[in-house]
């Protein structure tokens, strides 16, 4: 197999940027792709080289297999790294990069169109004695078919989308009724995020653990797996925190599941990076998932507790070389543990957000890695998925891996667009977590009524540190302007805010105790008190004294508009102070309007249908899943204003509702 010099990475984000940090570590130049929608993306500044690949629908650039291939061409490179998702497991893209000339980093053609169908890689792996989850991996796909099936395999049940992965095509069904839905939902679901409506269905496995092991092989024969990930804690069948090695393996346990996941892989003449997943249940039985042709996410945490860089050894492979360890040499080392950080709302059923990042500042901490694509200014857009950094910790045991990530997690300062740090700290403080008993059911059951996954007031001292940042530059304001314009003494009449988040508003009153460089403030909010002093301010932090104590605060002012770095993570509040009063909406009305930037891929009502609250009405799909959007009340529909196919931006009316 020839060497290389020039790697083109066909992703974009956080593994782009990854990927190219061990390439140029490497020695090895680097090419990125990008999207119009990604022109200015820190992957693309980070490249030596970058070439534009069409626009912002990934179906139209990064999933385009000619344009990549020309891009590589034009730039010279003769290897190709796809990351993880878009084209990351597609079979013709390898191919394609076989047929011109250049070194796909992964395996072979053959293993991803095997193990990229969850039923023909069930039918291989049963054939090779790796142990599996009852069910149906039929090709026959009519809903007489499965609903038979179901029958047979018993409720509750899983639909699984056989080309699928990160969740998507996957429905629990819990009885017979909800089935012919449900197929239909993941049918559509797995059509549009990966062009094949195929299904499987399997017993539904209700608290299991999700255990999978990072195995590797080489083009000489060798194969050998680096231990295991635990993966249990899921929302919606996405990870949601990773760690490295499993709470509950034991030595006999990890040896079975590796001897399973290098068996699976040999039966397919694995090469590269792959990822055996199993369900493990509490007796200690343990079935095949799935295999994952490609490097996952998750990766950081087996690179930490081994000590090995597998994008490099991804590399080494792909020249030829044989694997730089034998399965003997491999040492597991210390606890790792990983979480992603989204651009999501957790208070508001995980809804994906979109915006600009006005501050992100990672957490420098010792025995913390983390692995972004960000960069302050850009544009968080509908039209890819809303991971932004992974936050991934090391420490000589779990709990101490856990304590450092934790604060991690709270110490990111992410403003501009709403991130998930307040449900990922929660998770971590958990004593079931923090415990290791968490399984796949553990949000479920455990998690259910945390507050992060509801809307929560801001805390009064927040309330206060915002109008005591606005009070200052309304302060500062009038201190440039002639004579004594917008000037008071520390005995006048107190300052009042009325601060709007969300739909809320909030009325904060504060008394001027001391002006100056340094002032001291007197806020009140309802029947609270919170004394406070703006020791200093730099438009990015500010130094402030709440009740006799010292913080600091990460904040960005635009006008009337402020974000604070709050114990909660990103809050955003509008000073409406001097507003004027709008006017309420009509009585009777339901308006339906777009949660986020996105296209509409369904719409099920028409002028004049009589509808019923909580019906649904439209479907919304952005950031690669589908939003069911719903009536809000009883009535009939006065106006669509949206059909199939159409791009709509955040807020923007769809629909309206009128009571009868």
């Amino acid at each position: 197999m020839p060497a290389f010099n020039k790697i083109l990475i066909a992703n974009r984000g956080e593994i782009a940027c990854r990927v190219m940090r061990t390439a140029m570590d490497l020695g090895y130049r680097t090419v990125a792709v990008y999207s119009v929608a990604d022109a200015d993306a820190r992957h693309v500044q980070l490249a030596d080289e970058a070439v534009c690949i069409g626009p912002a629908q990934v179906n139209q650039s990064y999933l385009l297999i000619d344009a990549i291939i020309e891009a590589a061409q034009k730039t010279g490179a003769d290897a190709i790294h796809p990351g993880y998702g878009f084209l990351s497991e597609n079979a013709e893209f390898a191919r394609a990069c076989e047929a011109a000339g250049i070194v796909f980093i992964g395996p072979t053609v053959e293993a991803i169109r095997l193990m990229g169908s969850k039923r023909l890689s069930k039918l291989a792996m049963l054939e090779a004695g790796v142990p599996c989850i009852p069910g149906y991996e039929g090709a026959a796909q009519d809903d007489a078919t499965l609903s038979g099936e179901a029958e047979r395999i018993g409720y509750p049940l899983m639909i699984k989308a056989s080309a699928g992965g990160g969740g998507r095509g996957m429905r629990l069904v819990d009885n017979a009724a909800e089935l012919a839905a449900q197929l239909r939902s993941a049918r559509s679901e797995a059509q549009n995020a990966f062009g094949c409506g195929e299904l499987i269905l399997e017993r539904a496995l209700i608290q299991p653990r999700h255990v999978e092991i990072q195995v590797f092989g080489d083009a000489h024969g060798n194969l050998v797996y680096l231990g295991e990930r635990d993966c249990s804690v899921q929302r919606r069948h996405q990870k949601v925190v990773e760690e490295a090695p499993c709470p509950l393996m034991t030595a006999e346990l990890r040896q079975a599941m590796g001897a399973a996941a290098v068996k699976a892989a040999a039966s397919v003449n694995y090469i590269g990076a792959g990822t055996v997943e199993f369900l493990l249940e509490p007796s200690g039985e343990f079935f095949f998932l799935e295999m994952n042709t490609r490097l996952q996410v998750e990766h950081p945490v087996t690179e930490l507790i081994t000590g090995q860089d597998l994008v490099a050894w991804q590399i080494r492979v792909a020249e030829g070389q044989p694997l730089p360890l034998r399965q003997e040499e491999i040492q597991l080392s210390g606890h790792a543990m990983e979480v992603r950080l989204y651009a999501e709302d957790s208070a508001a059923g995980f809804l994906p957000q979109t915006g600009q990042v006005l501050r992100w500042e990672p957490a420098a901490l010792e025995g913390i890695r983390i692995d972004h694509g960000l960069l302050e200014g850009q544009a968080v857009t509908p039209f890819y998925d809303p991971l932004l950094a992974k936050v991934i910790a090391y420490g000589a045991s779990r709990d101490e891996a856990r304590r450092k990530l934790l604060r991690a997690v709270e110490d990111c300062v992410l403003l501009g667009v709403k991130g998930n740090q307040r449900f990922l700290a929660n998770l971590l403080r958990h004593p079931q977590f923090a415990a290791g008993q968490a399984t796949t059911a553990f949000i479920e059951q455990h998690f259910a009524n945390d507050p992060s996954l509801s809307p929560q007031a801001p805390a009064a001292s927040e309330l206060a540190s915002a109008a005591a940042l606005l009070y200052q530059a309304s302060a500062q304001a009038s201190a440039h302007q002639a004579g004594l314009a917008g000037w008071r003494s520390a005995g006048s009449a107190p300052w009042r805010f009325i601060l709007k988040q969300g739909e809320q508003r909030f009325a904060v009153e504060l008394a001027v105790l001391q002006s100056g460089q340094q002032p001291r403030l007197d806020a009140r909010i309802g029947d609270e008190q919170v004394q406070l002093r703006l020791l200093a301010s730099d438009g990015r932090w500010a130094s402030l004294e709440v009740d006799g104590i010292r913080r600091r605060l990460a904040y960005h002012l635009a006008g009337d508009r402020l974000w604070l770095y709050g114990s909660d993570g990103n809050l955003e509040f509008t000073d409406i102070t001097h507003a004027p009063v709008s006017g309420a909406e009509g009585s009777g009305t339901g308006t339906v309007k777009a949660p986020m930037d996105g296209a509409i891929v369904e719409v099920l009502v028409t002028e004049g249908d009589r509808v019923g609250k909580g019906q649904l009405l439209l479907v919304l799909e952005a950031m690669k899943m589908e939003h069911p959007l719903k009536a809000t009340i009883d009535g009939i529909i006065r106006r669509v204003q949206v059909s199939k196919g159409d791009q709509v931006k955040n807020r923007q009316l769809l629909v309206e509702v009128a009571v009868e």
